[in-house]
Order: C-alpha cells, then structure tokens, then sequence
C-alpha cells in the first residue's frame, strides 16, 4: 500500500485518549513501514492542553511512545516521525481561533485531512468553523463514533456535515471494517470457489457474530450511561460485520459496489415487531464478580453511573434477513462488558449431513463450523469431522488454520492503519455510508424505543460470565448454542 500521495493530517483531539492509543501509533506504524506515507506529509495536532509545540512533543513521547510498536521502537524512525509533527492551540469553542488553523496549514502539501476525533456534540461547531475560513473546500473529513443518539440526532449531525462536505468528502470509520479478518472474509468469500455455493440458507444452520470484552466502562461511566450497548457497539460494529457476511458479490471492490451490496442487506432485516422484543432481544447488566482472578464492581457502583440505572452493558438478539440467500436462518448477534474473555468472532455453523452412515458418534461430533477470529489473535479455523485412529469408525472434530501471524512472515497491518491510509488515498470503501448508517438505525430504532417505553431492569449477570441466562435460552430454543469454548 505505498503511496506518493502528499497530505496534511489535521487530527482535532490531539490529547484524547483515542489519539494516544490509536490515530497517532497507526501513523507512526505506516511511517516506519517506508512508503506508506509521502515524506512531505505533515501531522497537525489541533488541541488546548499543550502550549506550543515543544510541549505537545513532550506529551507524544510520554504517552503515544509506550503504545507503538510491540517489539520496541526504532529511534531514529521515532525521531523522524516527530519530525512530521505541528501542533495549533485552539479552543475549539472559539470560531475566531481557526484563523490559526488555517494560516498554520496555508503552506502544507496534499490533500488536507481533518479526523475529528472528539465527542460527536463538536461535529457540527468544527466542521462549521472550518467552512469560515475556506478548509472544507477540497478536504475530507473523517468522523468517529457515535455519530447520532438515534436516527433524528445522526440525520441532524448528516444534515449538518452534509451541507459543508459532500458525501464523497465524509469517511464516517468503524475501525472493525479495518481488521485483517473482515478483509480475509471477503477474500475468501469471494476470491474462493469452494465457499460461495455453501453460503446460503440450504447449507448454513446459523451464523453467531460476537464481541465481548472483559472490561467495564473504566473511566466512561457518564459517556456509557448515556449510550448502552445497543447504541454503542450493535447499531454500528455488529450491524455492520454482518452486512459483510451477508452480502451478495459486489460488481468490483469500489467503494460504491461494496457499499450498495451492504445497504440490501440492512434494507433486507427483518423489522422486530414490538411484541416480539422479548422473544429475540436480552439485554443484561454486569454486577459484581470476578475477572482473572482480580474482584471487580458492579456497573451500577461505577463512577458517573446514574443511581437505580437501567442501562443495558450486554445485548443478545437474534436477526433474520428477508433475501433469497438467508430466509428463515437465524443471525445471533451478542456484545457486553465484563464477559468471560475479550473476544470478537463470526461463527457459520453448517447443517449436518441429512444423513449419517457413519453411525452416531457422527451426530456426537457435531457438524461443521468455519470461525472467523476478529481479536485477540486473528485467525481463521475450519472444522470438519475426521476418523478417530483405532479400531472402529468413531469420529470426531478437527480443524484448520489459517494463522495469519504464522502464514505470513511480514506484520499485520492495524485496522486503524489501514483506515487512515485509505482516507489519505481517497478510498470509502471501508467507510459507513450515510444511507447504510440510516439503514441501520431504523432497524435498531424499535428495540430502543420499547425498552425505554417498558422501563424493565435489565437481566443482571454476574461479571466474568457470559452472560444473562436468557441470551442461552434464545438459542437453545433453534436447537444451538454460544460458541465459547474457543481460546
């Protein structure tokens, strides 16, 4: 992924704890690759809490330096990626400051980028500071999530971006799309003649899309009890990994292809009638409990957390697609903080044989499965039933590997990464869409709205499990369960 393209990457919230762990080591990652990044590209740092350069400096070695490169820093690489970097004080709640901005970049090379990298309530007020001073014209603009707290507060955040930046202009990121496994589950979808004729309802039982995570809400308490986990990671992450294994072949790897592809499917869910809620919905908080050995709180005693709050940490539901590929097999799409392990996956569970001449220890075995492995290590495994060696015809589960960190000897390269190299190369087809993120809220919209109208606690479970026992009982209910055995 080399490149001569030149830029000037202008990076509001340059203090945030999003720029210390990820914007700022993925640049320096394509920075040290060589290639990567033009040399005549420049970092801008737009922030309040340094005074000049030479403190903001001082802060990226403090803090960015511990979170790059796994096996050590390269000095000299390190030194030249500072190099690279200016910084601007602005209070980004004075419009007048953005003269700064502009004058500091007038003279910059490339295609300028503004990754705003703040609380989405400054979306608005940048991007229209930035059109005051003439930076919207021949820029683009990445926004984070959240984008929106429902589908009237994102279409009025859309709306008003929309009026400064054209929708080519706009790199809306979900930084999942950018992990080398979603890459691999195109490529082996679609670069494979082996999958594709299995890919569908006469051969795939059930498909499981998960992402759990150990930790609590740590320092987020007010932000997280606002939100919850639906809005958080579902509307978002797991509506947008299982557009991707859903969809159709695209006509070409274009970002309006791809896009298109994943919009039918979203289109294509099928609406969750409010009577149903309860049947195919769990949503459940953490309590106390135990985490590798270490106690650790209930989300209600955590700091910034509303008395009697009836946030949801964890969300369990089961989707259905109405298309030709996928009628009548059930998606189950489950999130929540304070789980048994941190692990984000896809699991295709394929029908069994319709028949077994091999006897019963064949249905014991189980039938197959393909797992997609998101985090912690990013793997694909494919199990099949094999002969048990000795005497008889018994069978049991085996598998196979793609372990990509052994496969191939050069590094993985981070979602983030490869996100903000597709920005300053000007590709969208790992950004969310408006019509898509649209899509996705009106389908989400629903579920929000009964389970603020019925005012039920969420299901507790106990940190360091997996779990409400009714998110179990939905599956057991289609004769399947939660693939969690896997390390």
């Amino acid at each position: 992924m080399q490149t001569d393209s030149s830029f000037t990457f202008v990076l509001f919230g340059g203090t945030g704890d999003l720029s210390m762990r990820k914007i700022l080591p993925a640049l320096f990652e394509a920075h040290r690759a060589g290639g990567m990044l033009a040399d005549s590209g420049k970092i801008v740092a737009v922030a309040r809490h340094a005074a000049d350069r030479g403190e903001y400096l001082q802060w990226v070695n403090e803090h960015v330096k511990p979170h790059v490169s796994k096996n050590g820093v390269d000095e000299a690489a390190w030194a030249s990626f500072l190099e690279r970097i200016e910084f601007v004080k602005i209070d980004l709640g004075n419009p007048e400051d953005f003269t700064l901005l502009r004058d500091a970049v007038k003279d910059l090379p490339g295609i300028r980028v503004f990754y705003l990298a703040t609380g989405p309530s400054l979306f608005v007020p940048i991007c229209r500071a930035l059109a005051s001073v003439g930076l919207n014209e021949n820029a683009r603009i990445v926004l984070e999530k959240p984008l929106g707290y429902d589908l009237k507060s994102s279409n009025a955040i859309n709306d008003a971006v929309g009026e400064i930046f054209a929708e080519e202009q706009i790199y809306r990121i979900d930084h999942y799309l950018g992990k080398e496994p979603v890459q691999n589950l195109l490529a082996l979808r679609f670069g494979n003649a082996l999958f594709e004729p299995l890919w569908r309802r006469e051969w795939v039982e059930s498909i499981q899309i998960t992402i759990a995570e150990e930790l609590g809400v740590e320092a987020r308490g007010d932000f997280y009890d606002n939100t919850g986990a639906l809005r958080d990671m579902v509307q978002n992450h797991l509506l947008q990994l299982l557009s991707i294994v859903a969809m159709e072949p695209p006509h070409s790897m274009d970002s309006d292809s791809v896009r298109d592809e994943k919009l039918r499917v979203l289109r294509a869910l099928k609406p969750i009638n409010q009577l149903d809620i309860g049947k195919v919905a769990v949503r459940g908080q953490y309590h106390s409990g135990v985490i590798r050995g270490n106690a650790v709180p209930a989300y209600a005693t955590e700091p910034g957390v509303k008395q009697n709050s009836t946030t949801e940490t964890f969300v369990a539901l089961k989707v259905e697609i109405e298309n030709w590929r996928w009628a009548g097999v059930p998606f189950f799409l489950r999130t929540g903080k304070r789980l048994a392990d941190r692990v984000a996956e896809i699991v295709v569970n394929f029908r069994s044989v319709p028949h077994s001449a091999l006897g019963a220890s064949a249905l014991r075995a189980g039938a197959n499965r393909l797992v997609i492995r998101l985090q912690p290590n990013e793997t694909i495994r494919l199990y099949c039933l094999a002969k048990q060696p000795g005497e008889g015809m018994n069978l049991a589960s085996v598998h196979l590997d793609l372990a990509f960190d052994q496969f191939f000897r050069e590094g993985q390269m981070e979602a983030y990464q490869r996100l903000l190299l597709d920005v300053i190369n000007g590709r969208l087809a790992l950004f969310v869409r408006r019509d898509e993120q649209e899509a996705a809220w009106r389908w989400v919209e629903p579920i929000l709205n009964e389970w603020k109208a019925s005012n039920k606690p969420p299901k507790p479970y106990a940190s360091g499990t997996w779990g409400p026992a009714a998110a179990s009982a939905m599956l057991a209910q289609h004769g399947t369960c939660w693939l969690e055995e896997e390390n």
